[in-house]
């Protein structure tokens, strides 16, 4: 059985679902694409190979190897994309929530029923339907739980507005004993540079006080300073749009000292390293091209 325990991003971990690039399919068409960087990459004719994705991911595979942490994979689905395991499913506490995603993506959460039979059946819960919700943006935090959302009456015009405000509504319902504090992202459908996908593409927290953030990725500028004030302007690393545009902020936690980045961030690996964190550094720019990153392709299951 899988005892599932997040309490926040950065504890010990111990036990991991990593999404898998085999059999991710052709590169999509222009129509196909879910985010404005693929689209560009599509268009570039740069949208990246399997081979090469799958060797990022044996390279992130290597180092949970390393320090011990137990991974879980998808079963591998022909041709589909199934790197992006924080998508489809997120866990906080005890409770491992099914993402309520775009409807196409559906075999991907049945795809992870080897984890998922490990689970007791009452500790996996299906928000309602018209809650809409990815594991991007939520981010437990101890006695908090952040949420990016977009509240405009255009969201349904955003195929990059993924959680709407009727789950902040539940998340809060759901951990009452918890601060659920939302943010209000910038969308943009057409343009990369001033599209925050989920929170975590424009904040994270990392070890026990510090933060990575991006201010331009936050529509109301007090919540962006709501961040800046809770962990303290001295803790806060600011990237700037071509940084965040590379997924500056989506790096992974192994523990409060250990820091699985990508290689080619050589400001923000200089300031973690100077921070005293020990820096793991793996190459991942070919899936950094799909919008997502090492956040994004690992749903943590147990942390200490």
């Amino acid at each position: 059985m899988i005892r599932l325990h997040i309490e926040n991003e950065t504890s010990p971990l111990k036990a991991v679902l990593l999404g898998t690039a085999k059999s991710c399919g052709p590169t999509p068409t222009p129509e196909e694409a879910y985010d404005p960087k693929s689209l560009e990459h599509i268009l570039a004719g740069t949208y990246p190979k399997e081979e090469d994705m799958v060797q990022e991911m044996e390279a992130f595979a290597q180092v949970f190897q390393k320090y011990g942490v137990k991974v879980y994979r998808p079963e591998v689905l022909e041709d589909c994309n199934q790197i992006f395991t924080r998508d489809i499913a997120f866990v906080i506490e005890d409770k491992l929530f099914h993402a309520n995603i775009l409807p196409d993506r559906e075999q991907e959460f049945e795809a992870i029923h080897e984890v998922l039979d490990m689970i007791a059946p009452e500790s996996i819960i299906r928000p309602p339907v018209e809650v809409h919700i990815e594991g991007g943006d939520v981010m437990p935090w101890n006695d908090h739980i952040f949420i990016g959302t977009y509240t405009g009456p255009d969201y349904a015009s955003y195929i990059t507005a993924r959680t709407n405000k009727a789950a902040v509504d539940y998340i809060r319902e759901m951990f009452p004993h918890k601060t659920v504090k939302s943010f209000e992202l910038r969308k943009s459908n057409t343009d990369p540079r001033e599209n925050a996908l989920h929170l975590d593409c424009c904040f994270q927290p990392v070890g026990k006080d510090k933060a990575i953030l991006h201010k331009n990725g936050f529509l109301v500028e007090e919540e962006y300073h709501y961040l800046v004030d809770f962990f303290g302007p001295e803790n806060i690393f600011e990237i700037d749009k071509n940084e965040m545009y590379q997924m500056f902020s989506n790096v992974f936690s192994i523990s409060p000292e250990v820091v699985v980045s990508e290689k080619n961030f050589t400001r923000l690996n200089h300031w973690l390293r100077d921070q005293g964190f020990t820096v793991e550094e793996i190459p991942y720019a070919e899936i950094a091209k799909q919008e997502g990153l090492l956040r994004c392709s690992t749903m943590p299951l147990i942390r200490e």
